[in-house]
């Protein structure tokens, strides 16, 4: 979290075990230095990602291990497990930690048994917990129902995580209900690929003004053209309550 507006703007680059090695995730230092250089609080990564990617040219940027994993070729992606513990990623020097939970898969009692544990280890080492959070499964009809994205962001602040990471409403006034019913600080996802700037920036803008503490958007930035101008565009909204055509100058 940045520490003089409270809050944030992550990056995860923990794509390579989901989907493989897609644009954006080859060249991982170039990758990181990028989004440094456009004014992130933080990444994500996997913790053999760490010595190829993390502070590659010095550009200091807040480090988050992710614990958890499953992989697009699974018969239920949906299902992850824990890969890293929080002992490893102290190891390493990780700042903060975080894990993937979907409320409705098959295996959700197991996912929330492991984060209620990780989050017991994480108390226990002072460590904090990024949990990303989403309604997912056979028996989901919409993710993004309000309903469902409210219960999921009260799931992550019950059982400890300090940040919960999950998808945006679609509106202000929904994702307002989402906020004040999670308690603690509430990030959005950046969802699928999208085609336009505008429309990016305009849903982090929307989310800060509902109340959201800022971002954890992947592959809207990684896999840009300009991989610096569009952290720093979010950034600027985040961080510095720009407005949407204030930041889209740093894509022109």
């Amino acid at each position: 979290m940045d520490r003089n507006v409270g809050r944030a703007v992550i990056v995860p680059v923990d794509h390579g075990i989901t989907m493989g090695p897609v644009a954006g995730l080859t060249d991982m230092k170039s990758t990181i230095d990028n989004i440094s250089k456009g004014g992130a609080t933080g990444v994500v990564m996997h913790k053999g990602v760490v010595p190829y990617g993390h502070r590659s040219f010095g550009h200091d940027i807040g480090l988050i291990v992710h614990l958890s994993a499953s992989t697009s070729l699974s018969q239920d992606p949906n299902a992850k497990v824990l890969v890293t513990s929080v002992q490893e990623a102290l190891k390493m020097g990780a700042d903060a930690v975080s894990i993937h939970v979907n409320i409705g898969a098959d295996t959700e009692p197991d996912m929330l048994r492991d984060f209620g544990n990780v989050a017991r280890e994480c108390q226990e080492w002072g460590m904090p917990l990024l949990v990303m959070i989403y309604p997912r499964g056979k028996d989901i009809e919409d993710d993004y129902d309000v309903e469902l994205i409210k219960q999921c962001a009260r799931v992550g602040m019950e059982l400890g995580a300090d940040l919960v990471k999950t998808s945006y409403t679609g509106d202000i006034d929904s994702f307002r209900e989402v906020v004040r019913g999670a308690i603690i600080p509430v990030l959005i996802a950046g969802g699928p690929k999208v085609s336009s700037d505008r429309g990016l920036l305009q849903m982090v803008a929307d989310s800060i003004e509902a109340g959201g503490r800022g971002v954890s958007i992947g592959r809207n930035i990684f896999q840009h053209h300009n991989v610096s101008g569009i952290t720093r565009a979010v950034a600027d909204i985040t961080l510095r309550d720009a407005t949407v055509d204030e930041a889209l100058q740093w894509l022109r």
